[in-house]
């Protein structure tokens, strides 16, 4: 199934509106007694009342990379904390994740309150538009500077500004790293040797009235590089529940806890794999393929007519069929896939590909030219709009 994510209000699943990742931080800001608006969020208190989450002076925010909600229920018995908070009928409905349900998008989407259309990051990989190299957006590869692009204040900056401690406890490799400056830039960054010592230092911060940020990266990992249904997979999932019952067992006493994550994961399926390299209608009129296998950015080849380029997106539509959801540059803006249209920053609109092509059930679709084959080849993925991929927890408990 495929759900559109909306920032405006909610459709016809419940979604959108205050039960989006955009939503999360801007309510703890209320919760806080510091309301933060953004340009998509105005009223945080609002979204405080919509979301059910209780005010507090202490704030403990989880953020598990590739923890969907389906995810978490599908594994729920490996996972005695997790199950536990689940049981709350609070706990029970998922929210929804950005588009692209991907790592660098999401964290900064979670990080402004805002949407892909404001921050510039759009994608895994989205072409600089000046040397049409692409850059990778977890690093910035290709010559993008996170600043440049990522011009949005974070929430976390707000609430230091106006006076609320606020603290990131993460990997040290994290610290300065260019998705950190873009997305999450703002809190006093504390590290350990390990996720257990990071776990132990976020608990220990929340023994301070303000807001703790605590990112725990391994489940997308695993998943990634063994399938999120693997024992490796699981193992880490036991591992994450371990690490939030340590946290839980050594915060102060009232913390609100809020455990949510960037992104759901599916299983691909090798026999459904497309490879543009195969397949010379495809690669016809392409210039460039960037974001990745579950949501392909087409760059056409500079300076291809509106024609031209509404030609070979019909041409994918036509290949593709029922496999994937095929958008034109300003369709997808249009049906809200990067935030309200009217938010739309003019130099983001030179990010996007021309033609964006979202895969259905469990098809990857990928290049060999310019990928590794071990990339073309991940057995769990994330990237479109299936509800194991948008919906992700909003867990809430206070300790």
């Amino acid at each position: 199934m495929q759900d559109i994510v909306t920032y405006d209000a909610p459709n016809a699943q419940g979604r959108g509106g205050a039960r989006h990742l955009s939503a999360v931080l801007p309510a703890v800001s209320a919760a806080l007694g510091a309301p933060v608006s953004t340009r998509v969020h105005a009223d945080a208190a609002g979204l405080q009342t919509a979301l059910g989450i209780p005010s507090a002076r202490s704030v403990l925010v989880v953020l598990v990379d590739g923890l969907g909600f389906w995810n978490v229920v599908e594994r729920k018995g490996h996972a005695p904390f997790l199950r536990s908070l689940l049981s709350d009928s609070a706990n029970s409905r998922p929210i929804s994740s950005s588009f692209p349900t991907t790592t660098a998008t999401a964290l900064s989407v979670f990080g402004t309150g805002t949407c892909p259309g404001l921050t510039g990051m759009t994608g895994y990989s989205q072409i600089n538009p000046a040397t049409r190299e692409l850059s990778q957006m977890i690093k910035f590869t290709g010559g993008l500077d996170p600043l440049a692009v990522q011009t949005q204040p974070t929430v976390f900056e707000q609430l230091a500004n106006a006076g609320v401690r606020v603290t990131t406890a993460g990997l040290y490799q994290f610290k300065n790293s260019a998705l950190t400056q873009a997305a999450l830039r703002g809190p006093k960054y504390i590290s350990g040797p390990n996720a257990e010592a990071n776990a132990l230092a976020a608990a220990k911060a929340t023994h301070t009235p303000g807001l703790t940020y605590l990112y725990i990266r391994d489940a997308d990992k695993m998943g990634h590089q063994y399938g999120w249904r693997d024992e490796h997979w699981v193992s880490a999932f036991e591992t994450v529940d371990e690490q939030l019952r340590t946290v839980v067992s050594r915060a102060a006493r009232g913390t609100l806890l809020i455990i949510t994550a960037d992104h759901g994961m599916i299983s691909s399926n090798p026999d459904t794999r497309i490879d543009i390299a195969e397949h010379a209608e495809l690669r016809e009129g392409v210039d460039v393929v960037g974001g990745e296998p579950r949501a392909v950015a087409l760059y056409a080849r500079e300076g291809a007519s509106t024609d031209e380029v509404n030609a070979l997106a019909e041409r994918w539509r036509d290949f593709l069929g029922s496999r994937a959801l095929v958008y034109t540059k300003d369709e997808a803006i249009r049906a809200g896939l990067y935030g309200p249209g009217e938010l739309m920053r003019e130099d983001v609109r030179a990010y996007l590909g021309d033609i964006l092509v979202l895969a259905t059930g469990d098809v990857t679709i990928v290049d060999s030219r310019v990928q590794t084959d071990m990339a073309t080849r991940l057995p769990s993925v994330h990237g479109s709009l299936t509800k194991a991929e948008v919906d992700i927890p909003l867990f809430m408990d206070v300790l």
